[in-house]
Parts: C-alpha cells; structure tokens; sequence
C-alpha cells in the first residue's frame, strides 16, 4: 500500500523538491498523494488505496498535529491496537491501519513495533522534539532507505525519490560489486548507491541532532518443541488458514487473487483463499513452464486461472526497466516473469497474495537437504572426511570440489544461501583492480553464523536465509515488481504468528528422507489434493540458458560486454569467454553471464 519518501534538513523551495522526489515513486501510489512541510523536515506519500479508501489519505496526524506519519504496508491486527489506544483515551479520525501507528507511539513510544502484526515501513516526524523515528517490519517485507549527505537526512522506500534532491550525491559504492557477483543480489547494507543505506528487517531507527542510532527489535530463532506430528500439522494449518484470512482484509470494493505456480506454497494460500481469479505466467520453452499445472488447480478449486505465456524478445526489451524498477543490480531471473505476471494480475485486481516464506519458515529448499549420496559419504568417519574437505578447499574449481568440501567442512565453510554464482577468486579473476577492496563472503555471513553456534546445520542455513536472502532477495524483487505496476502483494506465510509456529517445528519434521517442508506438507494435504501437497520445488524457471545459445541475444550481451561501460569494471576479454563458452555450448554459464549483464544494463539506467 503505496510508498513514500522524505527529507530533514534544511532546503530552498522544499515544497517543490520534495514533489520531485515523490515524482519519482509514483508507480507505488498512483491514486493519490499528500505532502507535509515545516522548514525543517519534509514527508511526501503517494497512495494505492486498500483500507478506508475515502479517508485513508496521508500523511496522518495526532490530536494537536506535533506527530507526523508516513506508512508504506498493512497492519494486520490494527483494530485491537485501536482499541486499547481508544481506552486509553486517544482520539482518532478515521478507521485506518496507518492510524494505530502514530497513536501507537504516542502511548508505547519504541516499544510500539513488537506490538505489530503485519507489514511495514514507517516514519514518524515529532516536529516539536525535531525527532524522526522510522521502522522496517520483522522479516523486511517493505524497503526503507536512508542517507545522510550534505546536513540532511534522506529517506524513501526507494533509492531513486532521492535523485532530485539538491543534497543527494549519486556515487557508485565501489565495495558494492563483487559480493554481489556471488550472492546474484545487492548483499551489503550500503547500496550500490554509495551513502544509501538499506535500513535491515526488524530495526527502528531514531534520528536527533544529526546522528542516527539503528536498534534491532526482534531476532528470528527456532525453538522445537516434541510434540505428537499430527499435533504440529493441526497447529500449521489452523494458523496458515487464519493468516491468509487476515491477509485478505481490505474494502469491499477492492479485488484480491492470488498468485499461482505448481508449487504447494502457493497452491495451499489459493486453496484457502478461493480468491475469484489466480494469475500465472510462463514460457513456450519446455519445462520452463507451471501454466498447465496451475489450471489445473484452479480448474479443480472451481477459480478462473488468468495466464500468459512471455516472449523472449519482451522479456528482453524490458530488462532496463526491470533493473530500474529494482534501484540497484539483481540477478534473480525469476524477476523478469514476476514483473509480468504483476502487470497481468493488475488488470484484474488491485491486492495479491502470493507464497513467498514458507521454505525459509519450515525448510523447504533442496540445498537445506543432503543428497542420497551425501547421506551415504556423511557415513565415511568425520575424522576422514574433514581432511579431504580441506584439501578439496584449495582445489582450483573442478568437479567433486564442492561435494568434498560440503561432505567434509562445517556448514558455514559452505553454505552461504540459495545462490551462489561466482566463486570468490573468479570474481577477483575478471573484475578490475579497484573493485577488489569489497567484503569477503566469509564478513558478510559469519556474524550471522556466529549469533548461533549451536543450532544443527539445518536450522543455521535456514536463520542465514532468513537474514540475507528472503530480505534482499525474495522480499525485495516481490515489492518492487508489484509496486511497478501498483499492486500490493501480500504474503501470509511471512507473518508473525506463523514464525511462531514454525519455530516449535523440529529439524526431522522440517526436512527428512521423504520430502523437505515435510510437515508443512501434511498440514496442505487438508485443504491440497495430496498430489500437489507432495510435488517438487521448481522455482520460477526461466530459460536464460537457452536464450543465450540465440545468435540475436548472444550478439545482444556480447555488444554489452564489450562497450564501454563494461571497460570500466571488466576484464572484457575474460567476460566475452565466459558467453563465447556458453554459446558454443561448452559450459553451462547462464547465471554468471547474466549477472554481469544485468549490472551493465542497470549501470546504464542510473549511470549511463
């Protein structure tokens, strides 16, 4: 529900600057918009009305107009917060989630975001005390910027609403590069924006004075508990079905679906929600395609199942307005499908809920897992194996390499979340000399490690996961692919009780020698017929390898690789190989020549 963005910091002609930066985000707001300005600081909204769509208006304010308030989301148990403010004796003027926030603060100052169940990014501006307080929910569903340049304080839910701003230094982060070549997605907390910073899932942050202080609120943790299975499958489906019940709250008169693959994430949440219309979306390539399954589906639950099958060629064409979409460089693929298949459903209607959290929640990822060979090389004595693990470890890369290191080396040697595509030396390999003083994979996911030393391996990668990879990966694309097209994509399994659930799960119930997500899977086979409760993880499979074997497209990212742009951060000859190689069919190197491009191509969007 809509973005916003803002400033604190003196500026000539605020009011027009401020309109300028709000210009730039009106995709996740186009029905309306609202500006508050003091002098001293400055809070811009655009708006996609969902909730009290006729009074829902922002920026919102308290009783005598000290508090300001901007809020990009939903708030799911909004009405009783409103209630217990009421009794204590606020006053408030419409029927709003964004309401309960300012109140909220009001009354319970910091403490206010344990108290939320839902989504969100917020700012609240206490122009007497000249105190900024702003917050991102626990599982980082919704993006908050902020930087500090020149005296002022910026911040937005997206990078580019600080373009206009006179103050604003748009700079490369240099450092920002090469971690990004291995985790495909912008990893560190600075931006690719040099002096942007990603305010991280689950913190507030306070602004005084000129300085910022950055607090953590809440930690993901798992607590098993032994329990009866059948006991904990009840528990999982009675909390799934009244998340997405909440989740589907908003006026009559705005239109919800649901997002729709093979995959029993998003089948189980259309299952409960029986929305009006599912909406799917895939290629002519073979398996590279869930179109016919999830008719399937929704022909059985008695839905209409809106689908389209992309071209390569408009996948293409868009990827400069994808990138810019995104504010810095990813290289997921299965963005480009979901920024199609958010413009489908926004024909249709206004509000989607969609599957995403649930393999980080219960385990439902295949890398969480070991393989039938792994199983039986895991028997080998760890007295034999961690050795030969060392060893391979200073292998250059061949094959077997990884196997041996995994089979033989702790998990946090091996393990550093869902993607992985260049190794650290070949990144070093091809880019230029200035881009090699950037944070080693081992800084980036050790502090996360080192905060559970002594979980089993299964719950480490899951935690790892749930700090870097569902925030700046999964959670990331997911808002900013449909607030492209200015529709709010909801994910009831990303919800606070859920996580509470999940976290009494045991490990042998999240994942064993029958399937991952094992007891979630139980839990859907009471609203899923059990053959799509039981299918494997596909993903969003886009068929990039192929693409890049087509003489159009290969000549298309050669003349990329080697312009001039790409002269400033590549070795040009090596990352030409990497293609050639690809294209003559003698390696399979989709993903790191795609993560090049993209980089190339969003550079030339902001940069260019």
């Amino acid at each position: 529900m809509c973005g916003f963005t803002g400033f604190v910091g003196e500026v000539a002609n605020p009011d027009v600057v401020l309109e300028n930066m709000m210009n730039q985000i009106i995709h996740r707001g186009p029905d309306s918009a609202g500006a508050y300005t003091d002098g001293e600081a400055a809070l811009g909204f655009r708006r996609l009305s969902i909730i009290d769509v006729e009074h829902g208006s922002q920026p919102i304010y308290n009783e005598d107009r000290s508090l300001v308030l901007i809020f990009n989301g939903e708030i799911y148990n909004f009405e009783s917060i409103r209630e217990d403010l009421i009794a204590k004796g606020h006053t408030f003027t419409t029927h709003t989630d964004s309401e309960v926030l300012i109140h909220g603060y009001e009354e319970y100052g910091t403490k206010l975001v344990q108290k939320l169940r839902g989504m969100f990014a917020f700012v609240i501006w206490d122009k007497n005390n000249k105190k900024l307080f702003a917050a991102r929910d626990m599982f980082g569903i919704k993006p908050l910027y902020y930087a500090q340049m020149n005296g002022t304080l910026m911040f937005g839910s997206e990078i580019k609403s600080f373009l206009p701003h006179p103050h604003f230094e748009k700079a490369l982060n240099e450092k920002a590069l090469k971690p990004y070549l291995t985790f495909q997605f912008p990893v560190l907390n600075e931006t690719f924006f040099k002096g942007v910073f990603k305010m991280p899932a689950a913190h507030y942050m306070t602004y005084e004075n000129g300085k910022v202080e950055i607090t953590r609120y809440w930690e993901p943790k798992f607590n098993p508990e032994e329990r009866p299975l059948d006991e904990i499958v009840s528990e999982i489906d009675d909390t799934v079905r009244e998340s997405i019940k909440a989740h589907e709250f908003s006026d009559k008169s705005v239109k919800v679906g649901s997002f729709l693959s093979s995959g029993v994430d998003s089948s189980y949440v259309a299952s409960v929600l029986k929305p009006d219309k599912t909406f799917s979306v895939g290629f002519a390539a073979k398996k590279f395609s869930e179109v016919d399954n999830a008719k399937a589906l929704s022909d059985e639950l008695g839905i209409e199942n809106v689908s389209e099958v992309l071209d390569p060629e408009e996948c293409f064409n868009k990827i400069g307005d994808i990138q810019y979409m995104m504010d810095e460089p990813h290289s997921n693929p299965s963005i480009v499908p979901l920024y199609f298949l958010a413009e489908l459903a926004r024909k249709h209607v206004t509000v989607v809920l969609s599957g995403e959290g649930a393999d980080e929640l219960f385990g439902g990822y295949e890398e969480y897992d070991d393989s039938p060979t792994m199983r039986k090389y895991k028997k080998v004595p760890g007295f034999i194996r961690k050795p030969i693990g060392k060893v391979a470890e200073a292998l250059p890369e061949v094959r077997g390499k990884h196997f041996l290191m995994k089979g033989g080396l702790p998990v946090e040697k091996t393990f550093i979340g869902q993607a992985h595509i260049f190794e650290e030396d070949e990144s070093a390999a091809i880019l230029k000399p200035e881009f090699l003083d950037a944070p080693t994979v081992e800084e980036i996911v050790m502090p996360v490690y080192r905060k559970n030393p002594n979980e089993d391996d299964l719950t480490k990668k899951q935690l790892l996961d749930l700090n870097l990879w569902l925030v700046d990966d999964i959670l990331l694309k997911a808002d900013k692919m449909s607030m492209a097209h200015s529709i709010e994509l909801r994910v009831p399994f990303l919800d606070r009780e859920i996580m509470r659930v999940a976290s009494k799960v045991p490990a042998r119930y999240r994942i064993n020698e029958e399937n991952t997500k094992y007891a979630f899977r139980k839990a859907s086979e009471r609203a899923l017929p059990q053959e799509w409760a039981k299918r494997k993880k596909i993903g969003f499979p886009v068929p990039i390898r192929l693409w890049m074997q087509e003489e159009k497209y290969y000549n298309q990212i050669k003349a990329t690789f080697e312009s001039d742009t790409a002269a400033k951060f590549f070795d040009q000859k090596a990352i030409v190989q990497l293609l050639t190689d690809h294209y003559e069919g003698k390696a399979k190197n989709q993903r790191k020549i795609w993560s090049i491009y993209v980089f190339l191509v969003w550079y030339n969007q902001y940069f260019g």
